[in-house]
């Protein structure tokens, strides 16, 4: 069962933690992460591009010349896709790139992005974050107290206003809550950050 230093705020160590194996002790699985990422980005995809064929342009409903006598190849309308101004062949229509993927797939995905970093050890549990007030200087200090650099994903809980306003304004923290917390933006970041509140599955003080 692997475990980890619980921190304070100011840095310093608290107490461990076992995680739990589920979320934090799997073999990752590389394929079902490459599935489900690849789908999750071709879920964004807004297709909406879209090209108008022959029959939707307009004009060209005249033939613009006679069929014969002019040596030239016959022709039924300036609107065809070989004529500038004419009609796309083959082009892009809105569609909707969406890939089904099963949940349980979506979890061993996610469990796979937090053992991967688990095993790295870019986990980091904080006991709990305690703002007065939303302050970004304080934020900024606090992650370099708990020693987290580049990259950081800090999961919170929807309540925690003060903790989400300080940290929303630092350009390498990206900000998740708990039920969003999905396998693309745990592998996106450095390091992922949890309080005992928002962190997943399990776990039992080791103290």
């Amino acid at each position: 069962m692997p475990s980890v230093t619980i921190k304070n705020q100011a840095g310093k160590d608290v107490g461990n933690l076992s995680l739990s194996d589920d979320d934090f002790g799997r073999q990752p699985n590389v394929p079902v992460m490459h599935q489900v990422v690849t789908a999750q980005l071709a879920h964004r995809r807004a297709g909406t591009q879209s090209t108008k064929t022959r029959g939707e342009v307009s004009g060209g409903g005249k033939k613009p010349f006679k069929q014969k006598g002019t040596g030239n190849a016959r022709q039924g309308s300036i609107r065809a896709p070989h004529f500038s101004g004419g009609g796309v062949a083959l082009g892009p229509k809105p569609r909707s790139y969406s890939q089904k993927t099963p949940k349980r797939m979506v979890k061993l995905a996610l469990q796979s992005a937090l053992s991967d970093r688990a095993n790295e050890g870019k986990v980091v549990v904080v006991d709990a974050w305690n703002f007065d007030t939303p302050k970004t200087s304080d934020a900024k200090a606090a992650l370099a107290a708990i020693g987290v650099s580049g990259k950081v994903l800090i999961v919170v809980k929807r309540s925690e206003i003060n903790t989400i306003r300080s940290f929303r304004n630092l350009e390498e923290v990206q900000l998740i809550e708990v039920g969003e917390l999905n396998a693309y933006d745990v592998l996106c970041n450095d390091y992922i950050v949890f309080s005992q509140a928002s962190l997943p599955g399990d776990e039992k003080d080791g103290q």
